[in-house]
C-alpha cells in the first residue's frame, strides 16, 4: 500500500482507504475463489493495484467517460482505477461468474459507486464506451477483434477514444501487424520497481 501512495501522493483519505482494504478483501475472497496467484497475493498491491495504475500515469481520464474493462478477472484494472476517477463510469466484463462474484463483493465492501459488472462474453455488451482496458488476457489481436466495436469514435480526454492494454515480455511479433497505428510506453518510465521492467502499456485509438 505505502508503494502507491509514493507514487500518488494526492490522493484522498477516500482513496487511500478503499485502497487499504483491497490488501484484506482479495486475502478472504482469494480463500474462496482463486482470482490471484496464491504466491503472489502478497504482491498485491505493486504487482496487481500498482500496475492497473499506470494507466493513470499515461492518462487522466476526465469525468463523464466511460470505460470498460474486459477480461477484469478479479477486478483488474478496473478496481483501481475506478478508485482513482470516482467521476468515470466503469463496467467490468468476465465470462466467469465466479469472477463477477468477487468484483461485486470489493465494489460493495470499498463502497465504490461508479462501477457496474457484466457477467457474459464481451461481443454481447452494448457498445458506447470511451475506452476499453484490459490486462493480457489474450493477444492483441485477438482482443482488438473482440472490442473494437465497442468504443465510440472521436472522444473527449487527451488521446482520443481506443484500447488501452497492459502486457509484458516480448511484444514485437505480436504487435507488427498494426504498424504504426499503435503507440507503446513502458511501464519503466513511470515506476523504477523491478516487477515492471518488462511491462508495457500499448494504445490503440478507434477512429
Amino acid at each position: 500500500m505505502n508503494t502507491v501512495a509514493s507514487h500518488f501522493p494526492g490522493l484522498s483519505h477516500l482513496q487511500l482507504e478503499q485502497l487499504s482494504k483491497l490488501g484484506n478483501i482479495y486475502r478472504m475472497w482469494n480463500e474462496r475463489i482463486n482470482v490471484i496467484s496464491r504466491k503472489d497475493i502478497n504482491n498485491l498491491y505493486t504487482n496487481h493495484v500498482l500496475h492497473s495504475l499506470a494507466i493513470a500515469r499515461f492518462i487522466t481520464f476526465k469525468p463523464g467517460t466511460r470505460v470498460l474493462d474486459a477480461g477484469t478477472g478479479g477486478g483488474f484494472p478496473g478496481i483501481p482505477l475506478a478508485i482513482l476517477f470516482p467521476d468515470v463510469q466503469f463496467t467490468l466484463a468476465d465470462s466467469i461468474a465466479k469472477k463477477i462474484t468477487v468484483v461485486e463483493a470489493v465494489v460493495r465492501e470499498t463502497g465504490l459507486g461508479n462501477v457496474s459488472t457484466f457477467n457474459g462474453r464481451i461481443e454481447d455488451i452494448t457498445p458506447g464506451f470511451d475506452f476499453v482496458v484490459s490486462r493480457a488476457v489474450t493477444t492483441l489481436s485477438e482482443f482488438v477483434g473482440w472490442t473494437r466495436k465497442k468504443i465510440r469514435p472521436g472522444g473527449f480526454n487527451e488521446v482520443p477514444n481506443g484500447i488501452i492494454y497492459l502486457k509484458g515480455g516480448d511484444l514485437q511479433a505480436e504487435l507488427e501487424p498494426f504498424g504504426h497505428c499503435l503507440r507503446t510506453v513502458p511501464i519503466s518510465d513511470y515506476f523504477e520497481e523491478p516487477f515492471f521492467e518488462t511491462k508495457k502499456i500499448i494504445f490503440l485509438p478507434i477512429d
